[in-house]
């Protein structure tokens, strides 16, 4: 019985260990989420117009830019995947994943090769310990991302948008080799604190802003200001100096904006799903230490029961020798 007790205690103490650090964790999750919320919502506007912008550009005919008009016939499809560098988050990866896994099936569906750019060590660890080969990899900033952490992915994807399936990557590791005709970001939407939802969204060739970021679901945060798209006449713009010479500045622009505003997303996602978590392995660590507690007292009283039987049968022993003499 002593041995079952200590084991008992021993599992108690070991188990409010582990929650002291999963409710650590948990308030540093959630100190996390309003800054990075903030920071979600101040980047939407300006992807959204740069991406209404070069919207516009394409209506123009006159003008050939595979970012804008796509190809005739794409042959090479690229995905940038936004995972996370820390676990604990629940399903958080695991759903990206699986919605890159279904995006990258319905493209060789079409015929299409595959191109994965990833980041985040979750992500880059479960593609090489499958053996797939990535185009390219970037990790170390998934929870507090800042804007110089996009240009290294954004450069390597416009050099591969540029080059489109028919030329050649003369940009980074890859140099050489062929590049992509499409272009398709896959993120953890954050929609509340609650909910975070797995997206994927295209951004080669560039479309109106009205499925940005959304999976095809109406986003409040957009819903005002949208009176000209209802009637079909959309935004007018004047562009200055010509239509050709500021496609190339926009474009890095633009897919930098989208790769940004992704990751911002990302990190308010991964706050959120950790926050979850952790509460929910914190609560569980709660119910276990009350379990363990009843059962040690249960082993204690019956610890006790024992002695207390072993007195009496001792005493009764004594008490029958005494009067045999």
């Amino acid at each position: 019985m002593g041995a079952e007790l200590r084991v008992y205690r021993r599992r108690i103490r070991s188990v409010e260990s582990t929650k002291k650090i999963t409710k650590a964790m948990e308030l540093i999750a959630a100190s996390r989420i309003v800054r990075a919320q903030s920071r979600m919502n101040a980047a939407r506007p300006y992807a959204k117009e740069i991406q209404n912008a070069l919207a516009q550009l394409g209506t123009d005919k006159t003008l050939q830019h595979p970012m804008l008009t796509g190809v005739e016939e794409p042959k090479r499809a690229g995905m940038v995947i936004i995972t996370s560098d820390r676990g604990l988050a629940g399903g958080y990866n695991a759903n990206v994943l699986r919605a890159s896994n279904e995006l990258a099936e319905r493209l060789r569906g079409e015929g299409k090769e595959v191109d994965r750019y990833v980041i985040g060590r979750k992500g880059v660890a479960y593609f090489r310990f499958r053996g797939i080969e990535l185009a390219g990899s970037w990790t170390g900033f998934s929870e507090q991302p800042n804007f110089a952490d996009a240009r290294d992915a954004t450069d390597a994807v416009v050099a591969a948008v540029t080059a489109t399936s028919s030329g050649e990557i003369d940009h980074g590791e890859r140099e050489g080799n062929p590049g992509i005709d499409e272009l398709y970001v896959i993120y953890t939407r954050f929609v509340n604190s609650v909910t975070q939802t797995p997206t994927t969204s295209q951004v080669s060739p560039v479309k109106e802003a009205d499925e940005y970021d959304d999976g095809g679901e109406s986003n409040a945060d957009d819903s005002t200001g949208d009176d000209d798209d209802e009637d079909g006449r959309g935004a007018l713009y004047e562009f200055e100096p010509e239509p050709a010479e500021l496609i190339g500045a926009l474009l890095p622009r633009y897919i930098s904006s989208r790769i940004f505003s992704a990751l911002l997303e990302s990190a308010a996602s991964e706050s959120a799903a950790r926050r979850r978590a952790m509460k929910s392995a914190s609560d569980n660590a709660t119910d276990l230490i009350k379990t363990y507690t009843r059962l040690a007292n249960q082993a204690r009283q019956a610890e006790i029961t024992q002695e207390i039987s072993e007195i009496v049968g001792g005493a009764d022993a004594l008490a029958s020798a005494g009067s045999d003499q």
